[in-house]
């Protein structure tokens, strides 16, 4: 049924990020997880499996991105204080850099998080 980048295949850190990074179906493994950058689907459009069932990282998706803004906030105050670049340049570096690594870390804390309660649903189910 599924084929060679199958959710057997996603098993494992390096599945993990490709599945996040296409937004792959747990079961069918076509890229319909995500229907905006961070957003996960109602329901794959590929085999019709109802994500919001298998969805539990909303409430704590608040708490996951004020981390990541910590993480880079003490990053950029290191920066500041290390090399004092002109804050033009620090704009336009800290700009692109906090909105990919807050979108990307969202779509994996996603992924995770529904890849797992989809096997645990599976496990019990069998």
């Amino acid at each position: 049924m599924s084929g060679p980048t199958g959710p057997e295949n996603t098993k494992g850190q390096s599945g993990l990020f490709r599945a996040a990074l296409l937004g792959l179906c747990p079961k069918c493994s076509e890229p319909t997880l995500f229907e905006a950058p961070a957003r996960v689907a109602i329901e794959c459009s590929g085999c019709g499996l109802a994500f919001g069932k298998y969805e539990r990282g909303g409430r704590v998706s608040g708490l996951f991105t004020v981390v990541i803004a910590i993480i880079l906030i003490m990053i950029a105050v290191a920066i500041e204080s290390a090399f004092r670049p002109p804050l033009w340049l620090q704009a336009a570096f800290w700009a692109p850099v906090t909105v990919g690594a807050v979108i990307y870390s969202l779509r994996l804390f996603k992924t995770v998080l529904l890849y797992a309660a989809f096997e645990n649903a599976k496990d019990t189910s069998e």
